[in-house]
């Protein structure tokens, strides 16, 4: 395990037990739980987007403001749907916080999964063409997205501008360096994971998959991550492809992670339909002492498969209850990992 980050929702909500009420308190709580784990050696900070919640949404003024405040800690999303983006315009925004950043962006993009209201991508002003689904539309703009991240002009110059242009034709601005290798998708069943390889794409696979064949989640996963490898390998790609895994994973260190979590480790896989057709299988979260943890992980094929670990934070309980999260798992379970 080379690295390991935290992935956020970015919950809020007026509710008595919540330390995050309101939606400014969820993004400038996200600044600074960042801060904070980089401070304590966490490698990335990764946010989920969700529309029509009361979740975190649009992520880069979040991205950039990150990338203002830190130095060296990975910033990424988990996932972007693009059923819901305009590929050019995400070229320009994505190239802005990278460059804010100084290059650390790890951009995590898919097709979609079920949202808050129906096609709710259609309130963005978007349609599939004919013939089309919307998970082909989404696949569609991803792939116009790595286009136009390559940096190769495209657009007619007009021949009166308003300032001069550089010969040939215009590419969009700003362009990032580097950025086009640092995406990522987030693969739900075996086929798209293949598909991000091909496309030269890291991979993302989250706390839940398409059941493919009824075997437990994390050997589902791991079946999914060495099918992607292979792919990557016969891509003939000349770079090294990343993978991370998301998990739930609470060290019981202290009364109070007892009081939060104690009966979370006593979960198993569970299955469900997160769309219409389809069965998902939901793996399991972790919830033990330190050994007792370390030994429950020790067995887990797809975090041994994969090199960044996300770890799913609770963010409703406030920065300082999840940098105590964050710390105790670097403490105690991340070295016997294999990290660093």
């Amino acid at each position: 395990m080379k690295k390991i980050g935290f992935l956020s929702f970015g919950h809020w909500s007026n509710h008595p037990s919540y330390k995050v009420r309101t939606a400014a308190d969820t993004l400038l709580q996200s600044i600074d739980l960042a801060v904070a784990a980089e401070e304590i050696g966490v490698d990335g900070a990764y946010f989920r987007v969700h529309h029509f919640a009361q979740q975190l949404a649009s992520p880069f003024p979040l991205l950039s403001a990150i990338g203002a405040k830190t130095n060296k800690i990975e910033i990424g999303t988990g996932v972007i749907d693009m059923r819901y983006e305009n590929p050019l315009y995400m070229v320009e925004d994505a190239g802005a916080a990278d460059l804010i950043s100084g290059g650390r962006l790890q951009l995590g993009i898919s097709r979609g999964s079920p949202e808050q209201v129906i096609d709710g991508w259609r309130s963005f002003g978007y349609e599939p063409e004919a013939g089309e689904t919307d998970a082909d539309m989404g696949r569609k703009k991803a792939l116009e997205f790595l286009d136009k991240l390559n940096g190769e002009g495209f657009a007619e110059p007009n021949p009166y501008p308003m300032f001069p242009n550089p010969p040939g034709l215009l590419r969009l601005e700003p362009q990032s360096e580097g950025l086009r290798e640092r995406i990522w998708w987030g693969a739900a069943s075996n086929a798209t994971a293949i598909w991000a390889a091909e496309n030269g794409m890291h991979l993302q696979s989250s706390t839940l998959k398409f059941d493919e064949n009824g075997k437990p989640f994390h050997i589902q996963q791991a079946e999914q991550i060495r099918l992607y490898k292979e792919a990557w390998k016969k891509a003939g790609h000349d770079r090294e492809p990343r993978v991370s895994v998301s998990r739930s994973i609470f060290a019981l260190v202290n009364e109070q992670d007892k009081y939060y979590f104690g009966n979370q480790g006593k979960a198993a896989d569970s299955f469900g339909y997160i769309e219409s057709d389809k069965r998902a299988i939901f793996g399991k979260s972790y919830a033990a002492e330190p050994d007792k943890l370390i030994a429950e992980l020790a067995q887990d094929e797809a975090i041994q498969e994969a090199d960044t670990l996300l770890l799913t934070i609770p963010n409703t309980l406030g920065v300082d209850y999840n940098v105590h999260i964050l710390s105790s798992i670097l403490k105690y379970i991340a070295p016997e990992l294999g990290w660093r």
